[in-house]
């Protein structure tokens, strides 16, 4: 009688320790992913050669996909290799076509906004998304937001204003300022551009969601159209020299950390919702905030630390911590 209590008592106690684990498993991998956004424009600065990003963009946008298509293959072949044999169709695959076009058609349409607007109109512009993917969110997934919610999203998206708009500057300021200025097809495009990163990220949790299919077999889809698509923008880019051209540890470790970061992003679409990624690509403003400051003595203003207020209301109020 008392082998049989104990071996009740350790059957919850299992499962609690499971879930605890799941939880700091789950915040450690956002906590990873806040780093990674956030040291993604720094590391790409350590890369520069007089002042100039040295390899092909469109290369390393290639090795990233080709990486994440990798290791979803190699996890889904230990985790569930059957599903390769009894799950692979194109009426599962081709739903990952959409987001794949979406993602390649706003890479390109940031290069043209640069011709209608200066780079710190567009930075500032850009938080947009974040009212546009909240919106396509509630409507295409059904998903009500309070009063409150919304409040703290409008917070999110001041606070990356805010940053955008001055939250770190060089301490030398010998060079001349930037002259502002949007022009209407400037604003037409943003929003175009707000619009189809929300649209694309909803349909993308939506597709995951809906799709009753193990997320490595579900990333092997989005990962594919996303090689042949970025296969085919560096053989139509302008970049001269070969393929692996300026390539240095920094690249690399530009390459494996954006790969680790998509596979993150598939599991938050999968498990959680667009809302949280949003909060994540915030805070990562404050992780490029202090790595400018520490790598490149870049100062930390007045609008950066308001930033950080911002985006701890922000996401107490979302989250309903006291």
């Amino acid at each position: 009688m008392f082998v049989i209590d104990n071996v009740g008592k350790e059957e919850p106690l299992r499962s609690s320790t499971r879930e605890m684990l799941r939880r700091v498993l789950w915040g450690l991998m956002l906590v990873l992913s806040v780093v990674i956004y956030g040291s993604h424009a720094p590391l790409i600065s350590l890369c520069r050669v007089d002042g100039q990003i040295p390899f092909s963009s469109s290369a390393v946008v290639l090795l990233i996909e080709l990486s994440k298509f990798l290791v979803s293959l190699v996890c889904l072949v230990i985790s569930d290799g059957k599903s390769l044999e009894t799950s692979i169709s194109w009426r599962l695959a081709l739903p990952y076509a959409l987001p794949a076009i979406l993602y390649g058609a706003n890479n390109n349409l940031v290069v043209h906004m640069q011709h209608f607007m200066d780079p710190s109109s567009f930075q500032v512009l850009s938080n947009l998304k974040i009212v546009s993917t909240a919106l396509l969110y509630s409507i295409f997934l059904r998903q009500k937001l309070s009063i409150r919610k919304w409040f703290a999203l409008f917070l999110l998206m001041a606070s990356g204003a805010l940053y955008s708009s001055g939250g770190i500057e060089a301490v030398d300021k010998a060079s001349p300022d930037t002259h502002l200025y949007v022009t209407i097809p400037g604003l037409l495009l943003m929003l175009l551009y707000c619009l189809i990163s929300g649209m694309s990220a909803v349909y993308t949790e939506k597709t995951l969601k809906t799709q009753k299919i193990p997320l490595n077999l579900q990333n092997l889809f989005l990962y594919s159209f996303g090689i042949v698509i970025n296969w085919l923008a560096h053989l139509t880019g302008s970049h001269s020299g070969g393929f692996l051209d300026g390539f240095s540890i920094w690249v690399v470790v530009i390459i494996v950390s954006q790969a680790a970061n998509g596979l993150i992003m598939s599991a938050i679409m999968k498990h959680s919702n667009n809302i949280t990624r949003l909060f994540v690509i915030s805070c990562s403003m404050l992780v490029n905030g202090l790595l400018s400051y520490m790598l490149f003595q870049l100062q930390l203003t007045f609008l950066f630390f308001l930033a950080v207020v911002l985006i701890g209301l922000a996401v107490c109020l979302f989250y309903g911590i006291r």
